[in-house]
């Protein structure tokens, strides 16, 4: 499988686990979302909000290379967050609606991208300004990884309210293969 397949399969999963966390997560009331649970971002609803910033972040430095620029038009035309704990949306249905539109976008985006696209260079600055270049597929392995990381927190303060989100193993949508 090419390593384009294999981010497809990311943004796949992307979407899949965003979508069964966001299900779960409306399970419980406001109070219970915004709750401090001792997380990096806090509460389930601080950490929602930390995975949709860092997605921004990162589609509006991706958005730089000539491949990308009008798939992410649309996320590089929104307003950059200032802070990794902004709070974009203290309402989960807002976020929810922003995570579902910036999902399909990643998909896009992904689906549109060569293996000459993965293998160049992208230069950005980080949120404090550090200059960096770095190989595209690392970048984007990284943005998947870091959702991950996070939606595991999120699943964690679920648990911890009550709330069970099921299965959460990439392995459920790795397709079943005949030998050759």
């Amino acid at each position: 499988m090419s390593l384009k397949h294999q981010f497809e399969l990311l943004a796949a999963y992307n979407q899949w686990m965003n979508s069964n966390l966001y299900e779960a997560a409306g399970q419980l009331s406001a109070a219970e979302l915004a709750k401090d649970r001792g997380a990096f971002f806090g509460s389930v609803l601080g950490t929602l909000n930390h995975i949709l910033v860092g997605d921004i972040l990162w589609l509006q430095r991706f958005a730089t290379d000539p491949a990308s620029l009008d798939a992410l038009r649309p996320v590089a035309e929104l307003q950059a967050p200032t802070r990794l704990d902004q709070t974009l949306h203290d309402d989960l249905g807002c976020l929810a609606e922003q995570r579902i539109w910036l999902d399909r976008l990643i998909i896009n985006w992904i689906a549109g991208l060569s293996d000459k696209d993965l293998g160049r260079l992208l230069s950005y600055r980080n949120t404090k300004g550090v200059p960096a270049n770095k190989r595209y597929s690392s970048l984007i392995l990284h943005f998947f990884n870091h959702q991950t990381h996070h939606r595991g927190q999120v699943s964690a303060l679920l648990s911890q309210a009550g709330v069970g989100i099921g299965v959460t193993d990439l392995l459920a949508l790795i397709p079943e293969e005949t030998p050759a």
